[in-house]
C-alpha cells in the first residue's frame, strides 16, 4: 500500500470539499428553480404528503371520494398540466382519433355534437381538442364533469381565458350527472324544441386517465352508457396491465396484439401506481368493452417512463349496428341474396323469397355466425360489425394459421401483371372476382374494371392489412400527392398523423394497430418498398450493384430512353455480372435466397427442376440442379431487359432496382384517374376482404356465383403427394359459374395438378409458355399461364364441400326469424 504525502491527501480533501459544495449549491439552485419548482410541487404531493390528509376547512367538509381526490389535488392543481405530459402519453393521440371519427359521422347527424368530458380535470384535453376540430364552432356544448374542486376551478380559469361559451364545468359525480338538468341544452333548436322534457343524450363521452381512479367503475360505466346517444362515439385513455389469458378466447375486443403484459410488469406497475390510488386492475377495461362495442383499440407502451402499458380505445353502444347491416355484411361475404325487409313484408314473390332464405340458411359467414353466438352469450358483436367501412371481413387472429406469419407481410408490391390479366378475362360490370390479395395492387386494378363484387383472400392477416391502407386512402380522399408518397415513392414524413386523423376511420382495429406500429415504415430510407419479405431481395440487389460499381449502370438502364439503348447498357455492362454463373451458384440457386429473398416454395423449385431435368434429357446433356436455376433466371430477364421499356412500362422491375415508381412507370390504380375513380363514395361497395384459406372462404360463397378466381402461383406451393390441391380445386369447382374461368400461373411449362382440374370439371387452356427469348407478360417470372374453363360439375365435391352451419343450429333458432328479430 502506497502512503500519501499528507499535504497531497490535504489538496485532495480540500478539491472534494469544494467541488462536493459547489454540486449542492448547484443542485439546491436546480431543485428551486422556477423551471423545476412544479415538478418539486408533483414529487411533494404524490410521494411526500399522505394522499387523504386534507386540513383546509373546505376540504376537511368534503368525505368520500371527493376528499380523497381534494387531498390529492389541492396541491398540485396549479402544476398539474406542466407535469403530466411526459407521463399521460396517448391522450393526444386518443383526441385525434376521436376528432376524426366525428367529422366522418357529421354527414350523418342533424346538428352539432354535445361533447361529455367525465373526470376533465384541467380541462387540458377540450383545449387540446381545439387542434384537430373547432371547440367553439364544432359542438354545440361540452361539459367538463369532475369530482375535484380544485381542479374544476383550474379548468374554469382556462376557459375563461379562451373565451368559450359553450363550455361548462360541472363539479358533480360523474353517477349523478345527466343532460337533462341542462335548461340551456334543452332550449337548443338541435336537440328539442324549448320546454321539451325528453332526456338529452351526449354525442361523445371521452374518459382520458379518469376510469383508473374511479372506484365505483361499475357505476359510472353503466351511467355513461345511459347518457350516450343511440349512434354516439366513446372514447378512453389510460393506464392497464393484463395477462393473455383473461382475454385470449374474446372476439369482440378489436384485437389482442401487444395486449399482454408480464407477471413482473404487472405486479410492479399496480403496486406503484396504487400509492396513488390508481387501479390498474383487469375489471376497468374488461367492462368497459363489455358495456360497448368497440370501434378502434391500440395496446401502447410509454417508453419514455419504464415502459408503461396504457391503452387507446374507441366505441360506441352495443346497439349502433342495426340488423338490416348485418345481413347486408353477411349477403356481401356470401354472395348470398340480401333480403331487406320490404321484401318480407310486400312478399312480391314468395318462390325467390324461400329459395333465398334456404340458401342464407345453408351459408353463413363466419363473422355472422360469430355474432350469433355473441348475442346468445349477451357479449358485444366482433369490431366488424361496430365499424364505418365493412370490408375486412371477421377473423380470428389468435389462430396458428394466422400467427404463423408473425405479424409481417411477405409482399409489398405485386408481381402478377394485372393488365396480362385483363387482356385475357375481360373483367367486366357482371363479374364476381376472386382473387389472392398478396399486396393489394391487381385487387385494385379489377376494381378499376368495376365489377360486381371482388372477394380478396389472403392467410395472412397482414398482407390484407396493406391492402385496407390502400382502400382507406381512397376511402379518405387524400389528395393524389399523399397516395403518391404512400405508394408511390413509399415514404411519408406525416405518415403518422394522415392515419390518426384521416385513415383511421376507415381502417379495421386490427388493420390500424397494425399500422400505428409500424408508421416507421414510412419514414426509413427505404420506405414501404423495403419491408416485408421481398426486402431481402430488393436490400441485397442494391448491396450487389453497390459492391460491383454498377449503381450508375442501374439507373442509366432504368432511364433509357429506347430500347436499344436499354438492351446496350443491359448486354455490355450488367448482363456479365447479374446473370453470371458463380452469382447464380452462390445466391439465385441458394435455399435461403429463394424461400426468403424470392418466396419460392420448394414445392415450386422442385418443378422448375423437373421442366429442366425434361430439357436435359431432350437434348441428351445432363441435369445440373444449379445450372437449372441459373437458365430459369436467364430465361426470366433477358426478354424482361430486351422487349420491355422500364423506363415507362416495366414498373416491376424499375421498382425493385430503383425502389419506388416513377411518374412514368407506375401501376395504374396510382395515376390521378384511377385516384379520381376509386375516391367515389362507394367505389368498394362491392368488395369483400378475407383473411382464410381458399378451401374455407370458397364453401361460404354461394354455388355457382364466382365468375372469374385469380390465384396467381397459388397451387404450385402445394405438395403433389398431398389432398389439399384436390380439395380446392373441388371448391372452386363448386363456387364457379358454368362457364367461369380461372386464371393461374405456374413456374412449370405443364404443372401437375392441371390434371385434377380436368378430371374434376374444367377445360383447361395453357393461353401462354415462357421459351428463350420470348416474354410472356411484363414480370416474365413464371413459366405457364393457364385458363380453366368450368364446363361441368363434380356430385361427390358438392357434398364434400357442404359448408359448416353448427354455429347457428347451437343456440337453436330459425334463421330467417333471428335476422328479422334481432336488434343488434
Amino acid at each position: 500500500m502506497f502512503d500519501v504525502p499528507s499535504q497531497v491527501s490535504a489538496a485532495f480533501r480540500q478539491h472534494v470539499l469544494l467541488y462536493g459544495g459547489l454540486c449542492a449549491v448547484l443542485a439546491a439552485c436546480l431543485l428551486f428553480h422556477r423551471q423545476f419548482w412544479p415538478y418539486w410541487r408533483f414529487f411533494y404531493a404524490c410521494f411526500l404528503k399522505p394522499v387523504d390528509h386534507g386540513n383546509a376547512a373546505d376540504v376537511k367538509a368534503l368525505s368520500g371520494q371527493q376528499r380523497a381526490l381534494e387531498g390529492f389535488y389541492r396541491t398540485q392543481a396549479e402544476v398539474y398540466d406542466v407535469t403530466r405530459g411526459l407521463l399521460l402519453c396517448g391522450r393526444e393521440d386518443m383526441l385525434q382519433l376521436a376528432a376524426a371519427q366525428l367529422k366522418h359521422r357529421m354527414d350523418a347527424q342533424s346538428g352539432k355534437p354535445i361533447w361529455v368530458d367525465v373526470g376533465g380535470g384541467t380541462g387540458y384535453n377540450i383545449e387540446k381538442m381545439n387542434d384537430f376540430v373547432p371547440v367553439s364552432d364544432f359542438f354545440s356544448a361540452v361539459y367538463l364533469v369532475d369530482l375535484s374542486p380544485s381542479l374544476c376551478a383550474v379548468s374554469r380559469q382556462r376557459f375563461a381565458r379562451l373565451g368559450w361559451k359553450n363550455v361548462h364545468v360541472v363539479c358533480e359525480d360523474a353517477r349523478t350527472f345527466v343532460l337533462d338538468k341542462s335548461e340551456d341544452v334543452l332550449d337548443t333548436a338541435e336537440h328539442g324544441a324549448p320546454g321539451s322534457k325528453h332526456r338529452v343524450k351526449a354525442d361523445f363521452v371521452t374518459m382520458s386517465y379518469s376510469l383508473s381512479m374511479i372506484p365505483d367503475f361499475y357505476s359510472v360505466i353503466d351511467s355513461i352508457a345511459d347518457l350516450l346517444a343511440p349512434h354516439g362515439l366513446i372514447s378512453c385513455v389510460d393506464f392497464y396491465v393484463q395477462s393473455a389469458k383473461s382475454y385470449s378466447l374474446r372476439n369482440f375486443t378489436g384485437g389482442h396484439h401487444s395486449r399482454h403484459v408480464n407477471w413482473f410488469s404487472r405486479l410492479f406497475w399496480r403496486a406503484w401506481f396504487r400509492l396513488d390510488r390508481v387501479h390498474l386492475d383487469e375489471g376497468r377495461r374488461d367492462y368497459l368493452e363489455h358495456r360497448f362495442g368497440t370501434i378502434l383499440n391500440a395496446n401502447e407502451r410509454n417508453y419514455s417512463l419504464g415502459a408503461i402499458p396504457y391503452y387507446i380505445w374507441l366505441g360506441c353502444q352495443r346497439s349502433a349496428t342495426s340488423s338490416a347491416a348485418a345481413r347486408r355484411i353477411d349477403a356481401l361475404a356470401t354472395e348470398s341474396p340480401y333480403l331487406s325487409p320490404v321484401h318480407y313484408v310486400e312478399k312480391r314473390d314468395e318462390a325467390a323469397t324461400a329459395a333465398a332464405r334456404v340458401t342464407r340458411t345453408q351459408l353463413r359467414s363466419k363473422g355472422f355466425e360469430a355474432a350469433i353466438l355473441n348475442l346468445a352469450a349477451n357479449v358485444p358483436l366482433p369490431a366488424t360489425f361496430y365499424q364505418n367501412q365493412r370490408w375486412r371481413l371477421y377473423y380470428d387472429e389468435a389462430l396458428p394459421k394466422h400467427t404463423q406469419f408473425g405479424d409481417n407481410y411477405i409482399y409489398a408490391f405485386a408481381w402478377e401483371d394485372p393488365a396480362e390479366d385483363q387482356r385475357l378475362l375481360g373483367i367486366g360490370a357482371d363479374d364476381v372476382v376472386f382473387a389472392i390479395t398478396s399486396a393489394g395492387d391487381n385487387v385494385l386494378a379489377y376494381a378499376l374494371q368495376r365489377p360486381r363484387s371482388i372477394h380478396a383472400v389472403d392467410l395472412n392477416p397482414a398482407q390484407n392489412h396493406l391492402l385496407e391502407l390502400k382502400l382507406a386512402a381512397f376511402a379518405a380522399a387524400l389528395p393524389h400527392a399523399d397516395l403518391w408518397a404512400l405508394f408511390g415513392t413509399g415514404r411519408h414524413p406525416d405518415f403518422r398523423t394522415l392515419l390518426l386523423e384521416k385513415l383511421a376511420p376507415h381502417l379495421s382495429s386490427r388493420a390500424f394497430q397494425f399500422w400505428l406500429d409500424n408508421a416507421g415504415t414510412f419514414y426509413s430510407r427505404g420506405g414501404l418498398y423495403e419491408t416485408g419479405g421481398t426486402r431481402i431481395a430488393v436490400k441485397l440487389s442494391k448491396w450487389l450493384f453497390r459492391v460491383l460499381g454498377l449503381r450508375g449502370a442501374v439507373r442509366q438502364l432504368c432511364d433509357a430512353p429506347t430500347l436499344r439503348a436499354q438492351r446496350a447498357i443491359w448486354r455490355v455492362r450488367l448482363r456479365p455480372v447479374v446473370l453470371s454463373r458463380w452469382l447464380s451458384r452462390f445466391v439465385v440457386a441458394n435455399e435461403q435466397f429463394l424461400w426468403r429473398a424470392l418466396g419460392v416454395p420448394p414445392n415450386q423449385r422442385d418443378m422448375i427442376y423437373e421442366d429442366a431435368l425434361a430439357a436435359a434429357a431432350a437434348r441428351g446433356g445432363a441435369f445440373v440442379p444449379k445450372d437449372a436455376m441459373w437458365q430459369y433466371v436467364v430465361d426470366t430477364l433477358d426478354p424482361v431487359v430486351e422487349n420491355t421499356l422500364l423506363r415507362d412500362s416495366n414498373y416491376f422491375y424499375r421498382l425493385c432496382l430503383m425502389g419506388q415508381y416513377s411518374e412514368d412507370c407506375h401501376p395504374a390504380y396510382l395515376s390521378k384517374e384511377a385516384h379520381e375513380t376509386l375516391s367515389q363514395p362507394g367505389a368498394f361497395d362491392g368488395l369483400r376482404v378475407h383473411t382464410d384459406e381458399f378451401v374455407e372462404v370458397l364453401a361460404r360463397i354461394r354455388p355457382e356465383s364466382v365468375t372469374v378466381s385469380v390465384i396467381m402461383d397459388h397451387m404450385d406451393w402445394f405438395d403433389p403427394e398431398g389432398t389439399h390441391a384436390a380439395e380446392e380445386i373441388r371448391a372452386l369447382n363448386k363456387a364457379t359459374k358454368l362457364g367461369g374461368r380461372v386464371l393461374l400461373r405456374s413456374a412449370g411449362l405443364k404443372p401437375w395438378y392441371i390434371s385434377a382440374f380436368s378430371a374434376q370439371g374444367f377445360k383447361c387452356e395453357r393461353v401462354a409458355a415462357r421459351t428463350s427469348g420470348k416474354c410472356i407478360d411484363r414480370v416474365n417470372m413464371y413459366a405457364s399461364t393457364w385458363i380453366c374453363t368450368k364446363v361441368g360439375t363434380d356430385p361427390s365435391a358438392l357434398a364434400e364441400a357442404e359448408p359448416p352451419v353448427q354455429a347457428v343450429d347451437d343456440v337453436n333458432v330459425e334463421d330467417s326469424e333471428v335476422v328479422e328479430s334481432l336488434e343488434l
